[in-house]
């Protein structure tokens, strides 16, 4: 079994190496302190509109209760990687607010990109950081924004990845098993199981190759087959690992690394160079090419959150299935979802179905359910301060 926290792989005759001598809290200290996390937290906020803005996409907003996502997110951390090691790269258009969710990490841990430059720039930019840190760190990679409630699972299968990725020369990666055929994401293709000199209680297998977001067709043989899995973004990796294969693999991202491990003054470097960066996805760059990646399945719910209609799944229903956050009222009117940030004002429906209704302060949306996905074509043609 892979170690959890406060233990550490067993030798032939039983001891553990190197720390025959400690207690099991140093252990757990020792161990804890070489884990780290990046959390991704940019994007825009046009699939929400109006409740997400620029400066306040969904990973910012409560959505589902009185916590955030992103406040979600460095919370399912606890026990694994300690708050001094989490580092969330954002933007400088959100900054702000994500320096008020993240309130509890410290300030030096939160990052503004200068610049869009895609994933692979972002996740060098978070390897360098940590790199000048801590050389031997093992860390993590994790989105903001999905919505992960089963936090033991969550926790389980991450405490596997680090350790599998802290004892072998492999990228691990953390994939969705698949409810549909989904044209919209990445897959994964697994192969064989993964020989390991220790059992784990989530079986790690290798991965074949990365596949691209596919047509329906192909979404749904790769269904079918069955050893794929949705490519989440979450990924884990030693720094001696990560590092030597983005040397091999992509030497700009490299350079870049090395220039953040050996300046004096991160911020000064970072707005220097990072500007400066190829644009490329972290799959494209690093991911596609690695010499060896694992796949360990998600046991843990999983949900992007990439509308309203996701949003519904978790409300209130009301008279003849309307969705809702808040009380309505409503006559002949079914199949709507209606999110009301104004608490203290009501909505009421007469005669509508297959709505979607969001009111905030100084904006309200009426559109169709069946075209949630274009909300964010508005974004051509509101005014700019409501952007």
């Amino acid at each position: 079994m892979i170690p959890q926290q406060g233990q550490l792989p067993k030798s032939k005759k039983g001891s553990r190496p190197g720390f025959d001598n400690d207690s099991p809290s140093r252990l757990n200290q020792i161990q804890m302190s070489n884990h780290y996390a990046l959390i991704l937290a940019g994007g825009s906020g046009t699939r929400f509109w109006p409740l997400s803005r620029n400066a306040k996409p969904k990973q910012l907003l409560n959505l589902f209760d009185d916590t955030t996502l992103l406040e979600q997110t460095i919370t399912r951390l606890e026990g694994l990687i300690p708050l001094e090691n989490i580092l969330i790269l954002t933007n400088a258009l959100q900054e702000e607010e994500v320096r008020k969710i993240a309130h509890m990490l410290p300030e030096e841990n939160i990052f503004a990109e200068p610049a869009k430059r895609d994933t692979a720039p972002a996740v060098a930019l978070g390897i360098g950081l940590v790199a000048a840190r801590n050389p031997d760190a093992t860390m993590a990679v994790l989105p903001s924004d999905p919505l992960i409630q089963d936090t033991a699972a969550f926790q389980s299968v991450l405490s596997d990845c680090l350790g599998i990725a802290s004892q072998t020369d492999a990228l691990v990666t953390i994939g969705i098993k698949p409810t549909w055929a989904c044209p919209s994401y990445g897959y994964i293709e697994r192969g064989p199981s993964a020989k390991l000199d220790y059992k784990t209680d989530n079986e790690p297998f290798e991965v074949t190759r990365f596949r691209e977001k596919p047509n329906p067709e192909l979404a749904e043989q790769f269904l079918r087959q069955g050893n794929f899995a949705w490519n989440a973004g979450m990924f884990i990796w030693s720094l001696k690992t990560v590092t030597a294969e983005i040397a091999r693999h992509s030497p700009e991202l490299a350079d870049f690394i090395d220039e953040l491990k050996a300046s004096s003054d991160l911020h000064a470097t970072v707005a220097e160079k990072f500007p400066k960066l190829t644009p490329i996805s972290i799959d494209y760059a690093l991911m596609e090419k690695a010499s060896r990646v694992l796949n360990i399945e998600a046991t843990f719910d999983w949900d992007d959150v990439g509308s309203w209609i996701s949003v519904a799944q978790y409300l209130n229903t009301q008279g003849d299935n309307n969705q809702t956050n808040t009380e309505i009222t409503e006559i002949d009117s079914e199949n709507n979802i209606i999110f009301n940030a104004r608490k203290e004002s009501r909505i009421a429906l007469l005669g509508v179905d297959d709505l979607i209704v969001v009111q905030t302060e100084d904006a309200v949306l009426i559109a169709n359910r069946h075209q949630a996905d274009d909300i964010k074509k508005l974004g051509d043609k509101l005014p700019e301060e409501l952007l």
